[in-house]
C-alpha cells in the first residue's frame, strides 16, 4: 500500500518528565491546548507548538551489516507477520495457567509456539521450588528461542473456601455418591473424604443446604452434620479439582458469612517475596474487596524492587463489583474471575457484568483479562463445545485485552489444542470486526491532568483516527514506560502497534496490551535516528517492503532535566 511522500508532523513541546507507567499517574490526557496555556493558582503553565513539515520519505537505506544490536522481536509475532501480513496479526493476548500437564520444556515451547503471551502460576498449587524451576524454563525459552513470554503469579488470598481431596489431579464426583467434608488432616488421599482449610467451615450450615464446588463444577446436598464435619450426597456430578473453592447455598441464595480476613495472608506475602526474587512481571491479587490492598502492594513493590512489577486485581466478589472503579484506578490491570464471581452473583448476570468491567477498564486505560471456564470442557475432551467458542468470541467482540486458560492448560491433556482454539477464535472475530467496520467507539473519558499527559492522550486519539482513515500498515511507537503504547491500544486501532522500548520491564508489561507487539531495542533521545535505525533493522528481516506506510508516535524523554522532549505524529512511506 503506497502513499505519496506526504508526512504530517505534529509536535507538542513538553517540559515535564514522563511519569513511570502505572506507579504515579493513573491515566493520561484530555483535550490538547492549541496555542498557549497559562495561569496561576497551581494551574499548568506552558506552550504547545503545532507544526506541519515537508514530506519525509524513507528510501535508499543501505543494507544493515550484522549489527551488534538486535531487535527483541518475538519469533511468534514475526512468523505471524510473515504469514498473515500486518492486518492479519492477532491482537487479543493469550494467558495460560501452568500446571503439571504443561510444565516440561517441550510442552512450554509448544504453548509458546501456539501463541502464549503470559504464563500464569497459581500459588495455590505446587511448591515454590516447582514454580522456580518452571519460571526458569520460561526465561530460558525467551533467551534461547526468541520468545517474549511474561510471567504472572496469582496469590492464593485469605479466602477460606478451599477444599482438598488429597489427590494430585482431578477426581470425578458421581451423582448419588456420599462424601465426607472435614477439617481433620490425613496423609495422602482418602476416598470420598475432603478436607476444608478452615475449622469453622460448617458453622451455620444446616441439613438440606447445597455445597457447590468451583461455582458449579459439582454440587452436594448436606444430609448430616457430625460435630464440625458434614456428610453430603452428590446431586450434580462433575470434576473435583485439587484445592477447589466452594460455597453454600440455601433456598437458591448464597449463605453469606463474613470472616473479616485480610486480602493478603502471611503465605501471600511470602509468595510475593518469591515472585520479586524471581523477577516476575505481574502479580495477580486474589479476593480484592477495595483499592487499599492494591495500593498497599504497589507501594511495597515500588520500595522493594528496582524493576516495575505490575499489580492486577481479580474481580471475583460482590464487594469488588461495588467498588469496581476505584479498584480499576488503583491497579495496573484487572482479571475478570468469572468462576468465583458466579458464586456470589446470579449466573445470568455474568455476561453483562463482564462487559461492564471490560468497558470500565478500557475507559480508564487498564488491561483486562477475561478468565475462568472459557473452554472448560477441554479439561476432559479434545474439542470445545460450540457454546464455549461463542463465549470466547463474545469476549473478543467486547475488546478484552486478553483471554486466560486455567485448568484447560494446567491439568488437562489438551492444553495446546485449547490454546489453538483461543487463537483461531480470537483471530477470526477480530477479522470479522474489521471487515464489518465494527470498531468500538470509546467515549473519550478525560484521563490526564498535567499538560504533558493531556497532550499524550490527544495525540494517541488523533493518531489512531489517522491510522484507520489513511489505511496505514502499522503504528510504530517509541516509548520508555509504555504510556503512549497503552493509550494507542485503548483506542483499538485496525493496524497493529509495534512498541519499541529499551526498558525490559516495559517490554514484558506491554505483552498484555491489546494489539501491541513489544520490541526490545536500544533507543536514543533522537527520534529521527530511532525511526531510521529500527525501520532499517526490520527491513533486513524482510518484514517491511517498499511502499509500506507506517504511522509513528513517540514519548521518549531526554535524559537531562533541562532538556525538552517532543511527542509527535508522523506518517512515513518506506521507499
Amino acid at each position: 500500500m503506497a502513499f505519496a511522500s506526504d508526512s504530517i508532523l505534529a509536535r507538542g513541546l513538553i517540559i515535564e518528565r514522563a511519569t513511570k507507567f502505572g506507579l504515579k499517574n493513573e491515566a493520561f490526557g484530555a483535550k490538547i491546548v492549541r496555542c498557549r496555556a497559562s495561569g496561576n493558582g497551581g494551574k499548568v503553565k506552558g506552550k504547545v507548538r503545532v507544526e506541519v513539515k515537508a514530506a519525509v520519505q524513507i528510501g535508499g537505506l543501505e543494507e544493515v551489516k550484522k549489527a551488534k544490536e538486535e531487535l527483541g522481536f518475538d519469533v511468534v509475532s514475526e512468523r505471524e507477520l510473515r504469514e498473515k501480513g500486518f492486518l492479519g496479526m492477532r491482537k487479543t493476548k493469550l494467558v495460560c495457567t501452568i500446571g503439571p500437564a504443561c510444565c516440561s520444556m517441550e510442552d512450554l515451547e509448544k504453548l509458546a509456539l501456539e501463541g502464549m503471551n503470559v504464563a500464569r502460576f497459581n500459588m495455590c498449587h505446587n511448591t515454590r521450588d516447582w514454580h522456580r524451576d518452571v519460571i526458569k524454563k520460561i526465561k530460558r525459552l525467551n533467551e534461547e528461542k526468541g520468545f517474549c513470554i511474561s510471567v504472572m503469579i496469582d496469590t492464593e488470598g485469605s479466602q477460606i473456601h478451599v477444599l482438598d481431596h488429597g489427590a494430585p489431579s482431578s477426581v470425578k464426583a458421581e451423582e448419588g455418591s456420599i462424601w465426607s467434608f472435614t477439617t481433620q488432616k490425613s496423609d495422602g488421599s482418602c476416598p470420598f473424604t475432603v478436607q476444608a482449610n478452615y475449622k469453622g467451615f460448617s458453622e451455620g450450615i444446616e441439613v438440606g443446604d447445597v455445597l457447590v464446588i468451583d461455582g458449579g463444577m459439582a454440587s452436594f446436598e448436606v444430609i448430616e452434620k457430625v460435630g464440625n464435619d458434614l456428610r453430603c450426597q452428590c446431586t450434580d456430578s462433575g470434576l473435583f479439582l485439587p484445592r477447589a473453592k466452594f460455597s453454600f447455598w440455601r433456598d437458591g441464595k448464597l449463605v453469606e458469612r463474613n470472616y473479616e480476613l485480610p486480602t493478603l495472608s502471611k503465605k501471600d506475602w511470602a509468595d510475593i517475596e518469591f515472585g520479586v526474587s524471581e523477577g516476575v512481571d505481574f502479580i495477580a491479587l486474589s479476593f480484592v474487596n477495595d483499592a487499599d490492598s492494591v495500593r498497599q502492594l504497589k507501594n511495597y513493590l515500588y520500595m522493594r524492587s528496582c524493576r516495575s512489577t505490575r499489580v492486577l486485581a481479580k474481580i471475583e466478589s460482590l464487594e469488588s463489583l461495588q467498588k469496581l472503579e476505584e479498584i480499576v484506578k488503583a491497579s495496573d490491570g484487572i482479571i475478570v474471575a468469572r468462576g468465583d464471581l458466579g458464586v456470589e452473583i446470579p449466573y445470568e448476570q455474568i455476561p453483562t457484568v463482564q462487559e461492564e468491567i471490560t468497558h470500565v477498564c478500557r475507559e480508564l486505560n487498564k488491561p483486562v483479562i477475561v478468565a475462568s471456564q472459557l473452554l472448560e470442557s477441554m479439561v476432559e475432551y479434545p474439542t470445545p463445545t460450540r457454546a464455549e467458542v461463542a463465549d470466547v468470541s463474545e469476549a473478543v467482540r467486547q475488546y478484552a485485552d486478553a483471554l486466560m486458560l486455567s485448568g484447560e492448560s494446567a491439568i488437562g491433556p489438551y492444553g495446546q489444542k485449547a490454546l489453538s482454539v483461543l487463537q483461531m477464535a480470537s483471530s477470526r472475530m477480530e477479522l470479522w470486526s474489521h471487515e464489518e467496520n465494527r470498531q468500538s467507539i470509546l467515549h473519550q473519558l478525560q484521563l490526564g491532568v498535567s499538560l504533558p499527559d493531556r497532550i499524550a492522550e490527544q495525540i494517541c486519539n488523533c493518531a489512531v483516527e489517522m491510522a484507520n482513515n489513511l489505511g496505514v500498515d502499522a503504528i510504530f511507537v517509541y516509548t520508555k514506560y509504555g504510556q503512549m503504547a497503552s493509550l494507542l491500544s485503548r483506542n483499538r486501532p485496525y493496524p497493529p502497534i509495534f512498541a519499541f522500548t529499551s526498558d525490559n520491564s516495559t517490554w514484558m508489561a506491554l505483552n498484555l496490551q491489546w494489539g501491541v507487539i513489544p520490541i526490545l531495542v536500544d533507543l536514543s533521545d533522537d527520534t529521527e535516528a530511532n525511526i531510521s535505525r529500527t525501520i532499517d533493522l526490520i527491513r533486513t528481516k524482510g518484514l517491511l517492503k517498499t511502499g509500506d506506510v507506517v504511522l509513528v508516535v513517540s514519548d521518549l524523554t531526554p535524559a537531562h532535566l533541562n532538556s525538552t522532549a517532543f511527542q509527535s505524529i508522523q506518517v512515513k512511506t518506506v521507499g
